[in-house]
């Protein structure tokens, strides 16, 4: 719950038998103190190098074989070096006592039966990650029996990374290879009934080579393996040293909608060497170790949270607000940990920057590695598995397997971060800064300035800039003749493009046809241009590379900028009402307060609208309702007056219609008119050893809200109770929320618009539905690839592909 200890790490795991939570050594005797539980379980796995006999090596031996069957291990279970022995027994704290396990006869008798059963149960229940996801779990395919010894033979078939085709007919889909003799065939039925001839089921009657892998569906995380001799779907373990034998590096390989591959081989076109070109390919890459430097294991398409992770711990603001307080979060954290935002954030932040993952071999390891000819040091990385479960719940796409925009998930950790802050801190804070809109009316030419509070800056892709337009026309009357005679496709031609051309699409107006004239009291077109009203301290850069085609399928830019090491924006500083300038009367549209049978109208577009700028979801709804869906404008103008307020993303409340309770004082009745707290959850703040008076003048400082007023109590560890003021807010029926006494406006920490790179995110593939990400991080004057659990140093930093850009503010 606090930490990423597996079951074979040196301290191993202690489940607590009530609560069935579990704590490395080192965080167990937290909870015991928090919560007086004494009995834990304790899971231990022994690891052992395998002597082998004369006969060969056997299968890895388990001891127990219902211990820790759907437990994570950093070490693999498929291994024919390695011995594993599976150990459990009871701990009883405060003394320590351990019972082994099943020899439990020493317990009084009439509690034998019952913790037999309590046992029983916990070693024979399945991961709660394997439940959550049974469509990744069940039905795992058999490991085929020919994968340990399968023969290949030495021809010098290589496998090209595009253009395959039948070796026995002209089918170009559906396409097997055999991984004894590299030969192309095509299927028939298998997995996905496409069309085919049935060629590599004819090979394998011919020849009686008996494993074959499908073209297309090679990826770092395995890829679709059938066997013909035992007639069904299998899993190959050494799949890849089977494709290595034919030039096939499958952890830098990755399948595509269309059956293409991108594939690391020194000869591939331009393209496919984007995946090459990213994640430095050919490049012998030193690892790195120790505190800032441990990768996160890939989940099955979890890498666009593990590069914006890996960026947001590298900024010393996010360290300090969860790492440099953990011991206050993990103290003061809820009964269950595994649900709390904050105490996730800060065991992956710990994990991240404490070194105590990130450990190089020792020399023995490096001796070992040697001899076997294994000179890659292994970097096994730590698993976010409860930090994806806890921010992806019940978001219809982080919580899936498919890839996503690492854009849209950095803005919904924003959106977290913002909504359970530790008290008055906000790391997120960083990212703020405020937009100036200008829209001049097209009828009037009247003007009206506005801000809004965004996170990044979103960098149109200019590709009429494009400095080798000539290439490119070339490369596509090329490219469309060889589709139609069949022929080889030429080289990709990369589009080239200036950074200062996109930064000059950036600053250009656009067309406004629906918006608010006040001047004309009705809906009228306009043209808006945008400018920072603020500079934020660090600055978020989104390359708008991915777009839809004219037939709506995803489709991404393939383009080369020469993004800035020094970034100078100050000429993008907003500048107000000019000379000259009308303004727009300031008369708002009309307010109109539907009645409770109308709820349900509320305009679903102008609400996704708003939501796609990162605004809460919620919030975007009670706007559009409160300005009687006039529209996303106006509905945008409601949210930044009240963006501010302790409710904002609360759900909509329906005036004087008896409609939901705000969220926070719900759960315990509304909130009363004299602000006074309920007793109840005046008890319970109370229960957990805080005074009263400082319960109450949280509760009040936070609308009611327990979960906000606990925070704001550890934000306030110097708060000295003042009994005579407190009581007197108490006796007063129309006292105002004390920490709201005098509004804020948008917290932004404006500054100088200077910047410099110190990281960037990179996407391989096509879409941002499919591919891969990895970052790019400077550390200690030089970059730093983090590529899943992967950390290098980075000799090639490929800082004119990437997608988000990172920057921070030089001082001035």
């Amino acid at each position: 719950s606090f930490s990423f200890p597996f079951s074979n790490s040196e301290g191993g795991l202690y489940v607590c038998m009530n609560t069935f939570l579990a704590f490395g050594r080192e965080h167990v005797e937290r909870h015991f103190r928090k919560t007086g539980q004494s009995v834990y379980m304790h899971l231990k796995r022994h690891v052992r190098e395998k002597v082998r006999g004369a006969s060969g090596g056997a299968l890895p031996k388990r001891r127990n074989s219902k211990i820790f069957l759907d437990l994570d291990t950093d070490d693999d279970l498929n291994s024919d070096d390695y011995d594993y022995e599976d150990e459990a027994k009871l701990v009883i704290f405060p003394d320590h006592y351990e019972i082994a396990l099943p020899n439990i006869e020493e317990l009084p008798a009439l509690v034998i039966e019952a913790v037999t059963i309590a046992c029983d149960a916990v070693l024979s229940s399945k991961s709660p990650y394997r439940k959550q996801d049974p469509d990744t779990w069940e039905n795992e395919l058999p490991v085929s029996k020919y994968a340990n010894n399968l023969t290949q033979l030495d021809n010098g078939v290589r496998i090209p990374p595009s253009g395959w085709k039948c070796a026995r007919c002209d089918l170009r889909e559906n396409l097997w290879l055999n991984l004894t003799d590299g030969s192309i065939l095509c299927g028939k039925w298998f997995f996905d009934s496409s069309g085919g001839n049935g060629h590599a089921l004819e090979h394998y009657r011919d020849m009686g080579y008996p494993l074959a892998v499908k073209l297309g569906t090679i990826t770092p995380d395995g890829a679709d393996v059938y066997s013909f001799q035992e007639e069904e779907p299998v899993l190959d373990p050494h799949l890849a040293k089977h494709l290595a034998h034919f030039g096939i590096d499958m952890l830098h390989t990755c399948g595509t909608e269309n059956g293409l591959q991108d594939n690391d081989i020194n000869d591939i076109k331009p393209r496919v060497s984007e995946w090459e070109v990213i994640q430095e390919s050919g490049t012998k890459l030193k690892p790195m170790y120790g505190p800032g430097y441990t990768g996160l294991k890939n989940l099955g398409n979890s890498c666009y949270l593990s590069s914006v992770m890996q960026a947001i711990f590298s900024i010393p603001e996010f360290q300090r607000a969860y790492v440099g307080n953990l011991p206050r979060i993990f103290d003061y954290s809820p009964l269950d940990p595994t649900q709390d935002f904050n105490t996730q954030m800060t065991k992956l932040g710990h994990g991240l920057l404490s070194g105590q993952y990130s450990k190089p071999p020792v020399k023995s390891e490096l001796i070992e590695q040697v001899i076997k000819e294994d000179h890659k040091p292994q970097q096994n990385g730590i698993s976010p598995r409860m930090f994806k479960a806890f921010v992806s719940n019940s978001h219809p796409e982080f919580s899936s397997n498919r890839q996503q925009d690492a854009q849209e998930f950095f803005l919904h950790l924003v959106n977290l971060v913002e909504r359970h802050r530790i008290g008055s801190e906000n790391p997120s804070d960083v990212f703020r800064f405020l937009v100036e809109e200008r829209i001049q009316c097209c009828q009037t030419r009247k003007v009206r300035y506005t801000e809004r509070v965004d996170y990044l800056m979103q960098l149109p892709v200019a590709m009429e800039a494009a400095t080798n337009k000539d290439e490119l026309i070339a490369y596509e009357l090329t490219r469309r003749e060889a589709e139609t005679n069949r022929r080889p496709l030429p080289e990709l031609v990369r589009a080239k493009i200036p950074f200062s051309a996109c930064l000059q699409a950036y600053s250009e107006p656009e067309n406004v046809d629906d918006f608010w004239s006040s001047a004309l009291q009705a809906k009228s077109a306009g043209v808006k241009t945008s400018r920072f009203a603020s500079f934020p301290e660090y600055l978020v850069v989104q390359i708008k590379k991915f777009t839809f085609g004219l037939d709506w399928v995803p489709k991404k830019f393939d383009v080369s900028i020469d993004m800035p090491d020094l970034l100078d924006i100050n000429h993008l500083r907003a500048r107000g009402l000019q000379p000259g300038e009308e303004e727009l009367p300031d008369i708002s549209p009309p307010i109109v307060i539907p009645d409770d049978s109308k709820a349900s109208d509320i305009d679903e577009s102008s609400v996704m609208q708003l939501a796609e700028m990162g605004f809460p979801l919620e919030a975007c709804r009670k706007a559009v309702y409160f300005t009687g869906n006039m529209g996303a404008e106006v509905a945008f103008n409601w949210i930044i007056i009240h963006m501010e307020e302790p409710d904002f993303a609360e759900p909509l409340t329906i005036p004087g219609y008896g409609g939901a309770a705000s969220a926070g004082a719900s759960a315990f009745g509304a909130t009363g008119l004299d602000n006074k707290p309920p007793e109840e959850i005046v008890a319970i703040i109370t229960s957990m050893g805080f005074q009263r008076n400082q319960a109450v003048q949280a509760l009040r400082a936070t609308n009611h809200n327990l979960e906000r007023a606990l925070d704001w109590i550890f934000g306030h560890p110097e708060f000295e109770e003042d009994s005579d003021f407190v009581i007197g807010m108490e006796n007063n029926a129309n006292a105002n929320i004390i920490s709201e006494a005098k509004p804020e406006g948008p917290r932004v920490k404006d500054g100088s618009g200077t910047y410099e790179l110190f990281a960037f995110i990179s996407h391989m593939g096509t879409s941002t539905m499919s591919g891969h990400y990895v970052c790019h991080i400077k550390k200690e004057g030089r970059w730093v690839i983090y590529n899943d659990h992967k950390v290098c140093a980075s000799e090639r930093p490929p800082k004119d592909l990437g997608y988000l850009y990172f920057y921070c503010r030089i001082p001035t």
